[in-house]
């Protein structure tokens, strides 16, 4: 099925965004059209992708806060002639004020029970605390310009240049025969705390008569702009520690829980915990450390939370093994003192990287591929580099979105014929 006819204006100007975005836009600052120099090399989608990408990145969507940006996705792929569905994720948290979340599914046909073979996946939350869109300052926009802002890259480049690339695939002349029908848009929440959006989705999977089954999902997350072969696993715990209170003059008298904690975690972070030729060490970060009252009281309690990147697998018992051997360092430490809990843990993760035309690359970071079930093969690719994602200076160029939506046209005629 194509939708030529109804995505006319699409890429022929940006009129068509300039009317979609101007409820959206809160900056004052404006995208101009590429210098002269430059307008015979730059694709016909550059200003459709750039004001795309604009109102997602001005967007607020921390997690847990998703709605506006799903609301207004929802409306524009609709506006697009796409059939859209919103799907309401259930909060975590009971709080009585939480806002509703929604995942939103799109498909370039009319049916209301798709049947697609591709997923083309990525997320619409971002981490705190959001950051102003911006865009580096110049008369005209070139391949080189610079768009920075929370979430530019991680991960709404990937959203903005997943959309343009499908949308492009059905309109062009070269790709008459497009198969539009076999394919799905899913942009989910929740993927930077526990996953609870892509959870969602694949649970609602199961539910459904025939359940779906997609041959390939293309996950976006920031690659450089490679094609990822596999990523970390992860495993977040929380380990407490229980002393005897005192007085701190007297520490003989007492048993400081912030000491035996300190120790049991300068053991874990020194310890081999596992590794891997593709994915090097399994390394562990202390997020968070509380413990005690006051300063002149031995601390009867303590606690830390940990994130653990696992780079041992399988998918499915490499968490365990992991959180075995943090539990015999621990033990080693003190066999009374410690408590310790896990979760939302997987082993290391295989992708699909052996496609012509594109790098490759490992990256030590989780993703949503662990959370969607099926015998599915699994992509991993997007714009922007993960090390600026999360930080003050998150930006990427003009130039790395519009490779982006070169390498998911791609992704998606390969996803389609293998």
């Amino acid at each position: 099925m194509r939708l030529q006819s109804q995505l006319p204006a699409l890429f022929a100007s940006v009129g068509v965004a300039a009317h979609i975005f101007g409820g959206a836009s809160s900056s004052s600052q404006t995208i101009i059209s590429s210098s002269d120099s430059e307008s015979s090399s730059a694709p016909h989608y550059r200003d459709t992708l750039l004001h795309l990408h604009k109102s997602l990145v001005e967007i607020p969507s921390v997690s847990g806060s998703e709605a506006a940006v799903g609301h207004f996705l929802a409306d524009y792929l609709t506006d697009l002639g796409l059939r859209v569905e919103l799907q309401a994720v259930p909060s975590s948290n009971a709080a009585a004020d939480e806002k509703p979340r929604y995942n939103v599914l799109a498909w370039p046909t009319k049916s209301k029970v798709p049947r697609p073979k591709v997923l083309v996946s990525s997320h619409i939350d971002t981490v705190p605390p959001f950051i102003p869109y911006s865009i580096s300052e110049g008369d005209k926009v070139t391949s080189d310009t610079e768009i920075s802002g929370r979430g530019s890259v991680d991960a709404k480049a990937a959203v903005a240049a997943q959309v343009t690339a499908l949308l492009d695939l059905i309109q062009s002349p070269e790709h008459e025969d497009f198969p539009a029908e076999e394919v799905m848009l899913l942009f989910v929440v929740g993927e930077e705390t526990i996953g609870d959006g892509m959870r969602h989705f694949s649970d609602s999977l199961e539910q459904l008569e025939p359940k779906p089954t997609f041959d390939a999902a293309i996950f976006g997350e920031p690659t450089e702009g490679k094609l990822a072969c596999g990523h970390k696993g992860f495993l977040g715990c929380t380990v407490k520690a229980t002393g005897h209170a005192g007085h701190s003059g007297y520490p003989w008298l007492g048993k400081s829980a912030n000491e035996v904690l300190m120790r049991g975690l300068v053991k874990i972070l020194d310890a081999d915990l596992g590794s891997s030729e593709r994915l090097g060490n399994t390394t562990v970060n202390v997020g968070k450390f509380e413990g005690g009252v006051a300063a002149n009281v031995i601390p009867e309690k303590a606690e830390a939370k940990i994130a653990v990147r696992i780079a041992i697998g399988p998918q499915e018992t490499g968490a365990v093994v992991i959180e075995e051997r943090i539990r015999d360092v621990l033990k080693s430490v003190d066999d009374e003192a410690f408590d310790i809990s896990c979760n939302n843990g997987y082993g290391a993760i295989d992708c699909n990287c052996e496609v012509s035309g594109f790098e490759n690359i490992t990256v030590n970071y989780g993703t949503d591929v662990a959370n969607l079930k099926g015998d599915h093969t699994r992509y991993l690719y997007g714009p922007g580099t993960i090390f600026v994602a999360h930080g003050p200076n998150e930006a990427l160029k003009v130039k790395d979105l519009e490779a982006a939506v070169e390498g998911y046209k791609k992704l998606i005629l390969h996803a389609l014929k293998n």
